[in-house]
């Protein structure tokens, strides 16, 4: 049995069973390392403010020798406590630290893999009203290292509302019969007449079905970029779509928050197509994946659009690919 000397405990070596030779089926492996870690990590928000957060870590180096026993899961976790937990977290370090998973494997492995995964937390101003809240927004950053070539990608589900514009059209002309059942007959029509009966709600006999929706955002970001652009995506897809979900809200906000939906009726298609547009425009995204869940008000099931960047080399465009739980 192998002895690691550095080791010591009531004055006896202690055994190290990963030097001694591996006597099972041979093999190499893909990825071997650990996941569900919590550690808690620091991230900067759109307003510069330093925030504490709780993320669940994915850590995995490759084994390259079939004859290995295995991989040194403790040099991973160790790697993890003393960068991850202590620094605020960028694509540097993200880059820095698979690159030590690597060193740290000489010999067995040159591949790692890095996933964080956790809630990314900002103040968001209401529409009308001088208030701000929190907004809260799931978030993965997830960094490869395969043969000296890094990936570095961020993961964001960033809701919305939208409205139908098959059932709004529906909608005005239910308004539009209710309207001439009610002022038909009259030659002329009272301007004020008019003006109160739109204000009950006989005068609004239809309205037209709207859900909260989610964007699930898949983005290469260039391996050179100091800070992550996590606000800059968020707001990039927001005024795309111009129907963010609120966070404060008096009534001021609710009814300009009804106007936006009024003013950007979306299919699912659309919605994507909004978001392609702004982020194909914006070279510090290398590639994208957009997928769109419309959470139907109307049906027991999802209305989803797919839509990538469209390079070579790039985002698969399989329905399945990086589908989440909508």
């Amino acid at each position: 049995m192998s002895l690691n000397t550095a080791d010591k405990a009531g004055g006896c070596a202690l055994p190290d069973i990963t030097n001694e030779p591996h006597l099972g089926p041979n093999a190499k492996l893909n990825w071997v390392g650990m996941s569900n870690i919590e550690l808690p990590v620091f991230m900067v928000n759109g307003h510069n403010e330093k925030l504490q957060t709780i993320s669940r870590v994915q850590a995995y180096v490759n084994l390259t020798d079939p004859d290995s026993k295995g991989i040194h899961m403790s040099r991973l976790y160790l790697t993890l406590d003393q960068k991850l937990g202590m620094s605020v977290l960028t694509p540097a370090l993200m880059q820095d630290i698979v690159a030590d998973f690597v060193g740290s494997h000489e010999g067995i492995s040159d591949h790692a893999f890095l996933e964080c995964r956790l809630d990314f937390f900002e103040r968001r101003d209401s529409l009308i009203s001088n208030n701000t809240g929190w907004k809260s927004y799931p978030f993965k950053l997830l960094t490869s290292l395969k043969k000296g070539d890094l990936c570095t990608e961020v993961t964001l589900d960033i809701p919305y509302s939208s409205t139908c514009p098959c059932s709004a059209a529906l909608s005005r002309q239910l308004i539009q019969k209710g309207f001439e059942k009610q002022f038909g007959e009259n030659g002329n029509v009272d301007i004020k007449e008019v003006h109160d009966w739109l204000g009950t709600p006989e005068g609004i006999s239809a309205t037209p079905h709207s859900q909260r929706s989610v964007a699930q955002v898949r983005i290469k970001l260039d391996n050179k970029l100091e800070e992550l652009p996590v606000s800059h995506i968020i707001d990039v897809v927001e005024s795309a779509l111009q129907t963010p979900v609120q966070a404060a809200v008096k009534r001021e906000d609710e009814q300009e928050f009804a106007r936006l939906n009024a003013a950007n009726l979306m299919f699912c298609e659309d919605a994507a197509r909004r978001i392609y547009a702004k982020l194909n425009s914006d070279d510090t995204f290398k590639d994208f994946w957009v997928r769109v869940n419309h959470l139907e008000s109307l049906h027991p099931h999802d209305a989803v659009a797919i839509v990538t960047k469209g390079i070579e080399g790039g985002y698969d465009d399989a329905p399945q690919a990086f589908s989440g739980n909508y």
